[in-house]
């Protein structure tokens, strides 16, 4: 089930944020995060704080969770979109996390299949979505799903320097 996060959701989705970085320190993953700097459990409160954190909970275990709105990375204004959107037509997915201890049984799938739905609820036929460069499995991912690859801008990315950040685009027909 995903659903809209609540504060007692915060030390969960935490916790799956260091069972990242644990992962990405052992050399299990590569999604160019780093402890410390992104994401923290700062991340998780201010998207809580701004209404649109959700989770994945499965058996009552907090195993997903992304930050779901229509805010555009300042990058973003760089890439030439293969669909121009205003920005009240775009939905963006941030911050897709699934506990590395979880991975494999869908999880990720079912959020982004969760993201459209929300995005067509909501009047956003097009989607966006970035990650960094040396995050194959996400990149594999998302293409799997019909997400193309329209660009790839260097940046400061919430503090992490010299990421290549994919910024990638879906457009859903209603």
């Amino acid at each position: 089930m995903i659903r809209k996060a609540t504060v007692l959701d915060i030390p969960a989705v935490a916790a799956i944020y260091d069972r990242i970085h644990d992962a990405e320190e052992a050399g299990r993953l590569s999604t160019g995060w780093l402890r410390g700097l992104y994401p923290t459990e700062d991340t998780a409160r201010l998207a809580l704080d701004a209404d649109d954190l959700f989770v994945l909970e499965d058996g009552g275990e907090v195993t997903a969770s992304a930050r779901i709105n229509r805010l555009q990375v300042d990058v973003y204004a760089q890439v030439d979109w293969r669909y121009p959107a205003t920005d009240g037509q775009v939905m963006v997915l941030h911050t897709l996390t699934v506990d590395p201890s979880k991975s494999g049984r869908g999880y990720g799938r079912q959020f982004l299949s969760f993201y459209e739905g929300y995005a067509l609820a909501h009047g956003c036929p097009v989607l966006r979505i970035d990650t960094n460069e040396r995050n194959a499995a996400a990149r594999v991912m998302y293409a799997r799903h019909g997400y193309i690859e329209s660009g790839i801008v260097p940046t400061v990315f919430n503090g992490i320097p010299n990421v290549m950040l994919v910024c990638m685009e879906k457009r859903l027909d209603r």
